[in-house]
């Protein structure tokens, strides 16, 4: 038995552990429930779409359990609310990501090769002749961020941009030569770079140029993603103010829906990582034809879709107000949220193939009424605690 009380342990679990044990653990609590209820369970008079009851409600005022599950009814305002909150995020980050783009800079960095002109002045110019590349014979940045260049002497061009580096030359040269046409261009990028590892074709280091590079841009150089990659949980590290900021972001509504705000645009040593797929999945079981675990595709998988590779629900003996979807929630203190779908009603059926499920969800759909919740959720709140705890410790430490 795992003891919560000794953090030691806790580092001998890993994430994929505690999801299978979530799994598994919730998985017992449906099927060993019996049909007794537990007296001081208070049905609502009235279920507010999208309203959340909670475990206090559910099991009377005198609970120790408080706020760790919540059963959300699923209803049209319901989705139409997650929809909507998708769409307002959107619109701000794409304004911002186009104004990143609109202003940017690239600014010279050490090892960088810069191609210096000066018309009318070959003997300036290099290179001088084709045998080779401005890239093989340009002015390389050095260590202490300057260049050497002809009649002007040491440069500092490290974090300027190139209009700032030919001011400073044409000044200088104008002392020698009268009205110098100079033109400065990097001719190899090679101070600054992102990291593209994971489930791509050709892991490797994207270098930032002075067109700016997006998180698009960076795996299409790397070969794009590959067949088993997770383009659901795609990672970005990066610093910000000194500190590393990690962002998950979902590329599967930017491939296939448009959502640009899921796009970023990426600086140099930022970190960006496609996982693989193993953990896309949720489990269906209950009083369904077929109980079994179903993997998610790039397109995703609808409630619906679910209920429908397993052969649907078994009519004769599942209650239709009880198909239920477990999903756990990050938030402190709630563990899990427990949404439900009133199939009883014919028009709600509909709202199954508007649900979307995430990975991990368990879908549960029970034979009995109701009213057997109140045991349920009492023995969820005894067994997630404990799960979500261990999970809670890894993840901090």
């Amino acid at each position: 038995m795992y003891n919560l009380a000794d953090n030691n342990k806790a580092h001998f679990m890993d994430a994929s552990t505690c999801r299978m044990l979530r799994v598994v653990t919730l998985s017992s609590v449906f099927i060993l429930t019996s049909c007794n209820t537990v007296p001081g369970f208070v049905v609502p008079d009235k279920v507010v779409p999208g309203m959340h009851i909670s475990v206090a409600n559910m099991l009377g005022a005198d609970s120790t359990q408080t706020e760790v599950v919540d059963l959300i009814p699923i209803t049209q305002s319901l989705i139409r609310d997650m929809n909507s909150q998708t769409v307002k995020a959107d619109s701000l980050s794409t304004t911002i990501l186009q104004e990143q783009l609109d202003n940017y800079t690239y600014l010279v960095g050490i090892g960088d090769v810069l191609n210096i002109t000066v018309w009318d002045h070959p003997e300036l110019t290099i290179p001088q002749s084709g045998a080779r590349s401005a890239a093989e014979a340009g002015n390389v940045v050095h260590r202490d961020g300057t260049i050497f260049y002809p009649y002007v002497g040491k440069v500092p061009v490290a974090g300027r941009h190139v209009t700032e580096i030919r001011e400073d030359i044409t000044r200088e040269l104008g002392k020698y030569i009268k009205s110098p046409q100079v033109d400065v261009s990097v001719a190899a990028f090679r101070s600054q770079r992102v990291f593209v590892s994971g489930a791509v074709n050709k892991p490797s280091m994207v270098p930032v140029t002075n067109v700016p590079t997006t998180l698009l841009s960076a795996i299409h150089a790397s070969g794009g993603m590959a067949p088993n990659a997770d383009w659901r949980r795609v990672t970005l590290t990066s610093t910000q103010a000194g500190e590393l900021v990690k962002e998950t972001l979902d590329l599967s509504a930017l491939y296939q829906r448009g959502v640009l705000s899921q796009n970023r645009l990426l600086e140099s040593n930022d970190v960006l990582h496609i996982p693989s797929n193993d953990s896309l999945k949720v489990f269906v079981m209950g009083d369904v034809v077929k109980a079994g675990t179903q993997r998610i595709d790039r397109s995703g998988i609808t409630l619906a879709e679910a209920l429908n590779n397993v052969g649907g629900i078994n009519e004769s003996t599942a209650s239709a107000s009880g198909i239920f979807v477990l999903r756990a929630n990050p938030d402190a203190p709630k563990l899990v949220d427990i949404y439900q779908l009133d199939a009883a009603v014919e028009s709600m059926i509909v709202l199954s193939a508007q649900f979307r499920l995430e990975p991990m969800d368990i879908v549960y759909v029970t034979s009995t009424p109701i009213a057997r919740w109140n045991k349920v959720i009492d023995q969820l709140t005894s067994s997630l605690t404990g799960i979500y705890q261990i999970d809670r410790i890894i993840n901090d430490n």
